[in-house]
């Protein structure tokens, strides 16, 4: 089976940054670079097995198809639909965050 592109959005790409700089700051350059290296894992994963994803939030936040998958080795969740012939990355985000609030915005409204 051939694995679909792995897209993030633009908030997506800016979650990613911010936990980079999160770890950077706490001048953690090895956990900055072994959290690259899980969200690449994670991507592939996605993009070889889509719905293997939690659909957890898909209705809490009344979006269907929404599912998220885990970062190993760090807390972080990557939250993505499945399209028909890629996967949508909408926001990468912090387990503890409250995960509603984080994932409403305008784009989602």
């Amino acid at each position: 089976m051939r694995a679909r592109p792995v897209i993030p959005r633009e908030q997506a790409n800016r979650d990613v940054e911010d936990a980079i700089a999160f770890y950077l700051g706490e001048g953690a350059e090895a956990a900055a670079l072994d959290f690259i290296d899980a969200l690449e894992q994670a991507y592939a994963h996605i993009g070889h097995l889509p719905a293997s994803g939690a659909p957890r939030y898909a209705h809490e936040l009344n979006l269907p198809g929404l599912r998220c998958w885990p970062l190993s080795r760090h807390p972080w969740l990557v939250f993505y639909m499945e399209g028909a012939d890629h996967i949508d990355v909408w926001r990468v985000l912090h387990g503890k965050r409250d995960i509603p609030a984080w994932m409403m915005g305008p784009e989602f409204g």
